[in-house]
């Protein structure tokens, strides 16, 4: 859903692009309350991850492909505040590196796949744990379900910005129609992919979980009738997480983005994502512009002057990683909590 240079006019992008700055200054801020030493690299490593995944476009219907927006996937696994900045490092690589996205439309871009996907998917998630069962299985279903609602979500947010500032003439009920259909159907895709990656950590690691944390179950005892917490009985306290190692685990997640990016990649879906094929479909790209780095040696994820795709497509996934890993824990590593400020929530572990 990267909107490209011409799909949205000038004041609107430039309204967008403050928008942007104040969730991110305030996600700055925020996120200092969700990392620590520990965490911070692990955030870097989620925003590799998305960055591979983003590279795997699936089929989604006829000529028409998606991909993941990753706003609830990061949301859940490293908090609200750093989902937001896990896509936003994402979405900056991309355009800068790759052409993917304007550059004038970056505002638009992290508005709509980082800011809305992130506030939406976990605004319910929370609710969501709070009704169901306090186990793992309610996190990974509720990841479903969070992360199936944001891409509609980001497709109807898209939609309100072009009929705000569109640059063709073109009904916003058919685009909004069109726009939504298709994205309910990659939201599906999404919440797939939100849901096993959750789900798969928290078999492991619930701890590394942020959207797991307080959700540990205490033993319930009958009184009169009644069920009541039983006192002291919330279990054998697990084992701090400054005495757990996150070295596996960010090894582990480092090949997997690695492998995905530069070898699974190249079995992706070469058709339209859905916002390219509905810009075609209803004519909405008839003033789309030339990518400012549209010569970028890595423009198109490929690297320049190799004429072998599968050679020139992984190398240009495995770079993207690599810069996105380097430079996402860089932001993060800069804005952790330090060991001699309050007790980080990830020193609170409990279990699900």
């Amino acid at each position: 859903m990267h909107v490209p240079d011409g799909f949205i006019n000038a004041p609107t992008s430039a309204v967008t692009g403050v928008v942007a700055a104040g969730a991110i200054a305030v996600s700055l801020r925020g996120a200092r309350r969700e990392l620590d030493e520990r965490t911070a690299p692990l955030a870097g490593l989620v925003a590799a991850f998305i960055f591979a995944v983003q590279m795997l476009n699936f089929p989604v219907a006829a000529g028409t492909s998606g991909h993941l927006l990753g706003g609830a996937l990061a949301a859940i696994l490293v908090g609200p505040f750093t989902g937001v900045l896990c896509v936003s490092v994402v979405l900056l690589m991309q355009g800068i590196l790759f052409a993917d996205g304007g550059l004038t439309a970056l505002g638009v871009n992290i508005t709509d796949m980082a800011i809305v996907t992130t506030v939406v998917a976990y605004a319910l998630f929370r609710g969501l744990v709070k009704l169901l069962p306090r186990t793992r299985r309610s996190v990974t279903v509720a990841s479903f379900v969070a992360a199936l609602v944001s891409v509609p979500a980001a497709a109807l947010a898209f939609t309100v910005l072009y009929w705000i500032g569109g640059t063709t003439d073109v009904a916003i009920g058919k685009v909004a129609t069109a726009m939504i259909g298709v994205h309910v159907l990659i939201g599906i895709g999404e919440a797939v992919i939100t849901a096993l990656t959750v789900g798969a950590v928290i078999a492991v690691r619930p701890d590394l979980v942020y959207g797991a944390r307080g959700l540990q179950q205490r033993l319930k005892l009958r009184v009169n009738g009644e069920l009541v917490d039983a006192p002291g009985a919330s279990g054998p306290a697990p084992a701090p997480v400054a005495a757990r190692s996150h070295r596996k685990v960010w090894i582990t997640g480092l090949v997997a983005s690695l492998l995905l990016a530069g070898f699974v990649s190249f079995y992706a879906s070469a058709d339209p994502d859905g916002l390219e094929k509905v810009a075609a479909d209803k004519g909405i790209d008839e003033k789309t512009e030339e990518h400012a780095a549209a010569d970028s040696p890595l423009a198109d994820y490929g690297v320049k002057d190799i004429s072998d795709a599968r050679i020139s497509g992984g190398l240009a996934g495995v770079i993207g990683v690599g810069v996105t890993v380097v430079a996402g824990s860089a932001v993060f590593w800069s804005v952790r909590r330090r060991r001699s400020d309050d007790a980080s929530p990830a020193d609170t572990e409990t279990t699900v």
